[in-house]
């Protein structure tokens, strides 16, 4: 169980015992701390694998629980990372490897989030959430909340995909769509949440969903660990995430100073690379301008919901990770992430979301323009699958054959 609460920006502190959404002297994300210290001699990488615990709370000691029994779980984390096939494009990468974070409850890596935050908004009596989303995360939501038996309000844009507001609606949420992006809806959850005394989740808009998320970094250094053959834990040269809210690539941060003061792991970080679309690139356009937050993105558009976040609350936060670790912030186009599902489908067997399909088109791009070098240990972040996203695939116009007709398989081009 976390020992303190603090503020991100301006490190005032806050009590553990009590429900808290952002800092009330700045505004800015509050983070949870954990007594790592008293931690190092009981809580060891050998300790982790000896756990039969298939989910990301088999790491409990740094998660807000104090047993894995108390947690709001649905077997969410212990995602595979897969090593790309060198085929077709892929074969200019020697070690490239994709986390596959669609094997989480829901299909998304949002599970993770949910699954912290709802626990302890349980723990602290909260009976209704809401929360802004443009895709995942309402799905997330929408069940975690039920497992725990709350109620959950979701806001989310009128052209979010139908597969994200059909889950939502079948889990029992109260779905209301809004003629606006993600950032209107989360101005109505902040009025509901003031007006009918509902929890806000939204992202880094509380302390837990991100802690969550941190999981991913630990579980990428028994990955890479596993991948060495090792029992010492590893990190990657590099690793490519596509970031909206921002909240993994925070989470994984903090995981990786939070195993160094553990002594799992040395002083050595992947370089960290922020991926978004060309057209909502707030966080790629504060890097290049050298600026410590990022402006609200002008008509932010594209078909990768996840990356239709035209500002984040938390920032700074992710252009701090991006420097500290050497790392870059880079955009591609629509038409490109969307032929990266493709070329994920056809080569690596993965049916990617549309941000998976942007960090695979990012990492060739790069590689061209000599960032990444071909025998780097590169990781993508394959954050959801590709199944809530049909609608972006048509399949045009299919031949139907005649079974009865003995010549039906002559139309087959061969």
């Amino acid at each position: 169980m976390h020992n303190s609460l603090s503020c991100a920006a301006c490190r005032l502190e806050f009590p553990v015992d009590r429900l808290h959404n952002l800092c009330t002297a700045c505004g800015k994300p509050i983070v949870a701390g954990y007594d790592l210290k008293s931690l190092r001699d009981r809580f060891t990488p050998d300790v982790v694998r000896k756990r039969a615990l298939r989910s990301m709370w088999k790491f409990w000691e740094v998660l807000p629980v104090d047993s894995p029994d108390q947690a709001v779980s649905l077997g969410e984390g212990e995602t595979p990372l897969l090593r790309c096939e060198r085929r077709g494009p892929f074969a200019n990468f020697t070690n490239l490897f994709i986390k596959d974070e669609s094997f989480n409850p829901t299909a998304s890596f949002k599970a993770r989030g949910m699954s912290a935050a709802i626990t302890r908004a349980v723990q602290l009596g909260v009976k209704t959430i809401a929360l802004p989303s443009a895709g995942n995360a309402a799905g997330a939501a929408t069940y975690y909340a039920a497992r725990a038996g709350l109620e959950c309000f979701l806001f989310m844009p009128q052209d979010t995909p139908p597969a994200n507001i059909i889950e939502s609606v079948v889990g029992g949420a109260r779905v209301y769509l809004v003629n606006g992006l993600i950032s209107d809806c989360g101005k109505l959850v902040k009025r509901g949440c003031a007006e009918f005394g509902w929890f806000d989740l939204s992202t880094l808009k509380e302390p837990f969903r991100i802690e969550g998320k941190k999981t991913m970094g630990y579980e990428l250094a028994f990955d890479m660990a596993a991948v060495h053959g090792t029992a010492e834990l590893k990190l990657p040269d590099c690793i490519l995430y596509p970031a909206g809210g921002g909240t993994g690539l925070i989470g994984m941060w903090k995981a990786f100073d939070e195993m160094q003061q553990l002594g799992w792991i040395g002083a050595e970080r992947p370089r960290m690379v922020v991926v978004q679309a060309e057209t909502c690139a707030p966080i790629v356009r504060a890097f290049q301008a050298g600026a410590e937050f990022a402006e609200m993105f002008p008509n932010a558009a594209t078909v990768a919901s996840g990356l239709r976040v035209p500002a984040a609350v938390g920032d700074f936060m992710m252009l701090r990770v991006l420097r500290e670790s050497g790392g870059t912030a880079i955009t591609v186009s629509d038409a490109e992430l969307l032929e990266g599902v493709r070329e994920l489908s056809r080569y690596q067997g993965i049916y990617a979301c549309p941000e998976g399909g942007a960090v695979w088109k990012a990492a060739e791009a790069l590689l061209d323009s000599g960032w990444l070098k071909r025998n780097e240990e590169v990781v993508l972040f394959n954050t959801g699958s590709g199944l809530k996203y049909n609608h972006l695939f048509p399949t045009g116009e299919l031949p139907v054959l005649d079974h009865h007709d003995p010549h039906c398989l002559d139309q087959i081009v061969r």
